[in-house]
C-alpha cells in the first residue's frame, strides 16, 4: 500500500474530471468511496441495498483510510494483538451498561473480500479502554463480539476510549472471515494529538468520525484478504444506465425505454436502478 491520495476522497470522487453528461466508468477501487454525508442522504429505503465504504466526514476532509480493495493492493493492514484481549466475549453489538460514563459512540462499516464484494458472517470482536483508560481484565467490560449481517455490514455501540501513557487513543478489533485467518488490528481518531507520538499509530487505519447529537459517529471499512469472483455485471435492458458509473446531479440516461435524470451524486449499483430508487432518479 503506498498511502496515496487516490485512498480518499479527491479528483476520484465520482463524475471529477469529466463533461456533464458523459458518464464516466469508475474503477473498483471508487465504488468503495462515498461521504458519509452522502451516505446519511441516501433514504432508508435503499438500506437494503450494496455496501458503500464511507471515506469523508460531513464538512470536513477525509483522512487516508485503509486500502480499498483493489487489485495489487493490500488488505487493511495489522496490529498488535497488546497484553488485554481475553477470549470468549459475549455475543453483543452494545457495549454500553447502565451508568458507564463516556461519549457515546457508533462506529459502522462494512466487510469486503478482495474483490470489493461484502462479506456475510464475519466475525468481529472488539475490546477496548474504559473513559479512564482502564481494561477490565476480570470480566467482559467494554468487550464483546457480533457477525456481520447479509451485506457485510456492522454496527458497534461503545463510549469513546480513554488515553493511557504511551498509547493514543484506539480500539482494537479481530476480524475472521468463515473459515479464514483472524486479521487482528486497532482503530484510530483522527485530530488526536497523541497520534504524532505513538509509535504503533498507522494513519492507514483512522476511522471517519463526526460529533453527533451529543456523541460521535465513526465509520471504517474492513478489507480482507479473501479471493472472489466479481463475475460479470448486470445488463440493463435497453438504456445508458449502467452499473459501477459515477453519475452526479442533472445527468440524464435512459433504462428500459424511458429517460431519469439524477437526483444526487452516488455510484451505480445493482439494485439501484432508476425505475427502484426516486431518491436517485426522476423520470422524465
Amino acid at each position: 500500500m503506498d498511502g496515496s491520495a487516490t485512498h480518499g476522497a479527491g479528483t476520484n470522487e465520482p463524475g471529477a474530471d469529466r463533461e456533464p453528461g458523459s458518464p464516466r466508468l469508475v474503477h473498483r477501487k471508487t465504488v468503495l468511496r462515498a461521504a458519509l454525508a452522502a451516505a446519511a442522504a441516501i433514504p432508508v429505503a435503499l438500506a437494503g441495498g450494496p455496501a458503500l465504504a464511507r471515506a469523508a466526514a460531513a464538512g470536513g476532509s477525509a483522512p487516508q483510510l485503509t486500502p480499498s480493495c483493489d487489485d495489487g493492493d493490500d488488505p487493511t493492514p495489522e496490529q498488535i494483538e497488546g497484553p488485554y484481549f481475553k477470549p470468549n466475549s459475549p455475543q453483543r453489538t452494545s457495549l454500553l451498561e447502565p451508568g458507564l460514563p463516556g461519549t457515546p459512540l457508533t462506529v459502522t462499516g462494512y466487510v469486503f473480500g478482495r474483490a470489493c464484494l461484502p462479506l456475510s458472517g464475519v466475525l468481529l470482536d472488539f475490546w477496548q479502554a474504559d473513559d479512564n483508560g482502564a481494561y477490565d481484565n476480570t470480566g467482559f467490560r467494554l468487550r464483546g463480539h457480533q457477525f456481520t449481517d447479509s451485506r457485510g455490514a456492522f454496527t458497534l455501540t461503545t463510549i469513546v476510549p480513554g488515553l493511557y501513557p504511551g498509547r493514543t487513543r484506539h480500539l482494537h478489533v479481530k476480524v475472521q472471515a468463515p473459515g479464514r485467518a483472524v486479521l487482528t488490528t486497532q482503530l484510530y481518531f483522527p485530530n488526536e494529538p497523541r497520534n504524532n507520538t505513538d509509535t504503533i499509530f498507522d494513519p492507514r487505519l483512522l476511522m471517519t468520525v463526526r460529533d453527533a447529537g451529543g456523541g460521535r459517529e465513526a465509520a471504517f471499512d474492513f478489507v480482507l484478504d479473501v479471493p472472489q469472483d466479481p463475475g460479470p455485471g448486470p445488463t440493463p435492458p435497453d438504456g445508458t444506465w449502467a452499473v459501477g458509473v459515477g453519475y452526479r446531479a442533472g445527468d440524464r440516461v435512459t433504462y428500459a425505454g424511458r429517460a431519469y435524470v439524477c437526483l444526487q451524486p452516488h455510484t451505480a449499483q445493482p439494485g439501484w436502478e432508476p425505475p427502484k430508487v426516486p431518491a436517485l432518479w426522476r423520470a422524465e
